[in-house]
């Protein structure tokens, strides 16, 4: 459980990216809140994995 809260901020950001990808193969370039969800992960995932890496 340790290993994967260290790299939990990663994986959400790495999420995020797929959705985007996933999204622009699905059409889905016009829905403003999928792209506002992902960056918002990203975002999130980013200041994440910045204060899990300072607390370890």
């Amino acid at each position: 459980m340790n290993s994967f809260k260290k790299y939990l901020g990663a994986i959400i950001v790495i999420l995020a990216a797929a959705l985007l990808i996933v999204s622009y193969f699905m059409g889905w370039n016009s829905y403003n809140g999928v792209q506002i969800g992902a960056l918002a992960m990203m975002i999130v995932g980013l200041l994440l994995h910045i204060f899990l890496g300072k607390k370890a």
